[in-house]
């Protein structure tokens, strides 16, 4: 087995330990990975491993949020995982890129919430951009950035905003965000 597939075994092995609660997702990541499926990138239609932060400022009191230009929504910062990158590492350079913070400090070690979603099909089969619908295997990473540095957007968003975690619902009614919220204040 090589060491990112040990990795990510540890990461979900520590993450079962403390969220008991969420046996049932981290049974389907490990099943995942058991399957001898693509993890990595894109080259996996059906689905891959994304890396994704809760960025909150050092109070703890707001998250940075991006208006995704595809889906269209606010959710919070990260994307696919290159061939071969660690999971933070890839989790890191996701949200320096849509960001343009160059000071996020992972807050506390391993996964700070895991989440299965679906993402539409777009464009057309064939063509340049088309990609089917798949599933997301998302690893979160809780880290920590100076809500004051300016912002950069990039041609992924519509927007960034630092948002009041007691805000959130006035952006996002995705169960999985309210989760890390309830998580972020415990």
């Amino acid at each position: 087995m090589d060491s990112l597939k040990t990795k990510l075994i540890s990461l979900l092995d520590d993450y079962a330990r403390r969220f008991l609660e969420e046996a049932e997702v981290v049974g389907r990541f490990r099943g995942f990975v058991a399957s001898g499926e693509i993890l990595q990138g894109k080259a996996n239609l059906a689905r891959h491993i994304t890396a994704s932060t809760w960025v909150v400022n050092p109070g703890r009191t707001r998250v940075l949020l991006t208006h995704h230009a595809k889906l269209g929504k606010w959710v919070q910062l990260g994307g696919h995982t290159d061939e071969g990158e660690d999971w933070t590492t890839a989790a890191l350079r996701e949200a320096h890129e849509e960001s343009g913070l160059a000071d996020l400090k992972l807050a506390q070690p391993g996964l700070f919430d895991l989440d299965i979603h679906w993402i539409p099909a777009r464009g057309w089969p064939g063509q340049p951009g088309w990609s089917p619908i798949h599933e997301h295997y998302d690893l979160r990473f809780l880290v920590e950035a100076d809500d004051a540095v300016p912002l950069v957007i990039s041609e992924e968003s519509h927007d960034l905003a630092w948002v009041a975690l007691t805000d959130l619902g006035q952006y996002s009614n995705e169960e999985s965000q309210h989760r890390m919220r309830r998580k972020t204040r415990a």
